[in-house]
């Protein structure tokens, strides 16, 4: 408990005693006993509620978070360095709320949904409340809509549905924010509204990403949430709040929305300091024991809702960092356990120049084909097997030197599946694309191509297909599945730029 001096208790005493026939309630209006850290500790408000806005000196916010028997503990959202204990604090009966709407898009704005990117006030009336209790069950429909990513390894073999939640999960330098900004960019052609949450990242960081989403063309149909490492904790804390309270915004108005909150450790690590000055009992790695509910009410929110509540979509891309790839670790084991899967992101594979580097082996998706369109589902189901069996092979090979030719084979088109699954960054593909190229990786089109000819092979096939196939590409994108028709104009197709490009290399090579 704070130590309360003697001279201001009976300094306290002599207000009360002075505003006893005042008509002011002594249980609306605190004082400011101590203060630090951006922690407030307040004698008084004996009504305040948990959450609950407090009005300070000086236009400064501050949130009552924990409510003790002789005093409240509140965290300030402002510069305490003004305030001064003794200052009056008032209640407000509001609970802290966040502008929302259409005008927040290609805007940049701080966790408390004001804008920091310089172009002006956001015209909006819109609001809703930072906190909110997630959609019940009988108010959300299964996962069965495709999230495209545009990113090979992960539409063909972990496949995300609008109104999953999918954790990103790696050390940190591997690819975690590349793969959420390439699913920013591919999902201007998806009808889709990204909410992209930066807690606790460096600034230059920050103004990075709005540039690469910039020069991308998809600020169009996104809203970035700032809460850099230079800010308080406090705002740290609320940051994915607000994002969510947005995305909430577009899912309710029968509209989908992905919200991206990276990276939720450090997330966990405001949320601890604010613990830990507010005097909470630490507990496993100095953690206070609601940090799994600070998760878990904040992913709930992400859903699929139901027709008779407007069919809308909010769906959850958490980031968590390990530590040299502990996945075994408080948080990261907290948030794997509340969310529908996740794609682990693998040092090795990344310096090996596999990039995404997902390690497929430790990677899934709960909702799993169930939202992929089944053309996906047909070729990627078979990928995910021959990648299995090259695993496996490709342990055993290393041992032995005389391979039998079925072997051989196999260990042949697993290093060709596994270039083809390497993408470069911010070069998102389509669903059709997807399916063609992967096709024709499980269908041995690519086993007489040297590997390093691999990547020339997909640039020239995408070109083909626009000029010479187009009528096939349509018609796929019509049926949405490989029937006998599709798979036999793809066999066709394939054979006949197969041919072209191997002649090409000829040339080359005589050239």
């Amino acid at each position: 408990m704070a130590q309360i001096k003697a001279d201001e208790i009976s300094q306290i005493l002599r207000d009360q005693i002075a505003n006893y026939d005042s008509k002011v309630k002594v249980d609306e209006v605190g004082t400011i006993i101590s203060l630090g850290d951006g922690i407030a500790r307040i004698h008084g408000l004996d009504k305040v509620m948990a959450g609950e806005l407090l009005a300070f000196p000086h236009g400064i916010a501050g949130l009552a978070m924990s409510l003790e028997e002789d005093q409240v503990g509140a965290v300030l959202l402002g510069d305490y360095t003004e305030l001064s204990e003794g200052n009056e604090v008032k209640r407000t009966g509001k609970i802290l709320n966040v502008p929302v709407g259409e005008a927040m898009i290609g805007r940049v704005v701080n966790a408390l949904g004001a804008p920091i990117d310089g172009k002006g006030p956001i015209a909006t009336k819109d609001t809703l409340p930072v906190e909110r209790l997630a959609p019940g069950i009988i108010d959300r429909e299964p996962v069965r809509e495709p999230m495209a990513t545009g990113i090979k390894a992960i539409d063909a073999m972990i496949p995300i549905g609008r109104g999953q939640r999918e954790l990103i999960i790696g050390d940190r330098q591997t690819g975690k924010t590349a793969v959420v900004l390439d699913t920013i960019i591919n999902s201007a052609k998806n009808n889709l509204i990204c909410i992209y949450c930066a807690i606790g990242q460096k600034r230059s960081s920050i103004a990075q990403v709005v540039q690469t989403l910039t020069e991308a063309g998809a600020m169009g149909h996104t809203i970035i949430v700032a809460a850099s490492a230079s800010e308080p904790a406090p705002l740290l804390y609320l940051a994915p709040y607000a994002a969510t309270a947005m995305g909430e915004f577009f899912r309710d108005s029968g509209r989908h929305a992905l919200v991206i909150y990276d990276d939720l450790s450090k997330h966990a690590m405001a949320y601890r300091e604010i613990s830990l000055l507010l005097r909470r009992p630490p507990g496993r790695e100095a953690y206070p024991g609601d940090v799994f509910y600070l998760h878990s009410r904040l992913l709930e929110r992400s859903a699929k809702m139901s027709e008779k509540n407007g069919a809308g979509s909010l769906t959850a891309l958490p980031v968590v960092e390990t530590q040299a790839g502990d996945v075994s670790a408080y948080i990261p084991t907290n948030v794997i356990s509340i969310t529908d899967g996740q794609i682990f992101l693998e040092t090795d594979l990344f310096n090996s120049g596999i990039r995404p580097a997902v390690n497929v082996g430790l990677s899934v998706s709960r909702v799993g084909f169930s939202a992929a369109i089944k053309a996906v589902k047909q070729v990627g189901s078979t990928l995910k097997l021959d990648l299995a069996q090259y695993r496996e092979l490709a342990a055993f090979a290393q041992f032995g030197s005389d391979l039998d030719p079925l072997t051989q084979k196999q260990l042949s088109r697993g290093q060709r599946l596994t270039e083809l699954l390497k993408q470069p960054q911010f070069q998102p593909l389509t669903w059709p694309q997807q399916v063609v190229i992967l096709f024709a990786g499980t269908q041995g089109y690519l086993d007489q191509f040297a590997v390093t000819d691999i990547r020339a092979f997909e640039d020239g096939l995408y070109s083909y297909l626009e000029s010479a196939q187009s009528a096939l590409m349509s018609d796929l994108e019509k049926k949405k599945q490989l029937d006998d028709d599709i798979k036999k104009r793809l066999h066709d197709a394939l054979k006949e730029y197969s041919e072209n490009f191997k002649a090409t290399l000829l040339d080359k090579k005589k050239s």
